[in-house]
């Protein structure tokens, strides 16, 4: 897989120890593309750091559920997140950062790098998410249908559009990752969209959320295949 002027090709070339951005909601997917705008003082130190050297940073959530504290100035963190390449950045001229992170692959939190940086870091391994890097993404093994077919039942429920044209012509893996990414569903089902093993259980999961979300919406049950 090629991101930005890096090929990671093998897991032996994706770092170890990185910088991590916990951010709620958040979700980087595999050759998906992230935009964040950096403000804070410790997290403008991080892009800094990451832009002199390998240009990585891993997304990732703070815990979330019984016992999580949304003030936590240093919450728990979600067990699995993803490592993206700063691909673009531009200096705002007002104190902040505007980048693009671009998906490499997810990881699992062996444990957390203590230190006098402002910002957390911690070894990772990829170990587990290899498939991430192949270009074969198992495209072919996703229901384009059930999936076009909920998010359109979604647009309608909300009184949304969307760029059907765009929609028709994207790839499968583009699709489910983009839809994936942008759905406005909670820091639970965005981990879980993270964690799905491959591609077609992660269009799966995204069909099955937004079926539980209608059904919350019309008050109707859920038809899970």
């Amino acid at each position: 897989m090629r991101m930005g002027n890096a090929t990671y090709d093998t897991i032996e070339k994706v770092p170890t120890l990185v910088p991590v951005f916990p951010l709620s909601g958040a979700l980087l997917l595999p050759r998906a593309h992230l935009p964040l705008n950096v403000f804070e003082p410790r997290y403008l130190k991080m892009v800094d750091d990451a832009l002199g050297g390998d240009r990585v940073i891993g997304m990732v959530q703070p815990r979330f559920g019984e016992g999580y504290n949304a003030d936590d100035e240093r919450p728990a963190l979600c067990d699995v997140g993803a490592l993206g390449r700063i691909i673009s950045f531009q200096e705002t001229g007002d104190g902040r950062y505007l980048i693009q992170l671009g998906g490499v692959c997810r990881f699992r939190i062996l444990e957390e790098e203590m230190g006098d940086l402002p910002y957390r870091r911690c070894r990772i391994s990829a170990d587990s998410f290899g498939s991430d890097l192949a270009n074969i993404s198992g495209e072919e093994n996703v229901d384009r249908d059930a999936l076009i077919r909920a998010f359109e039942n979604y647009l309608d429920a909300n009184d949304l559009e969307a760029d059907w044209k765009s929609v028709r012509s994207a790839s499968n893996e583009a699709l489910v990752n983009t839809l994936a990414m942008m759905s406005p569903y909670g820091p639970a089902e965005k981990q879980a969209l993270l964690e799905a093993p491959d591609l077609a259980s992660r269009a799966a999961t995204l069909v099955a959320i937004t079926e539980m979300e209608l059904a919350r919406q019309t008050g109707d049950e859920p038809i899970l295949n």
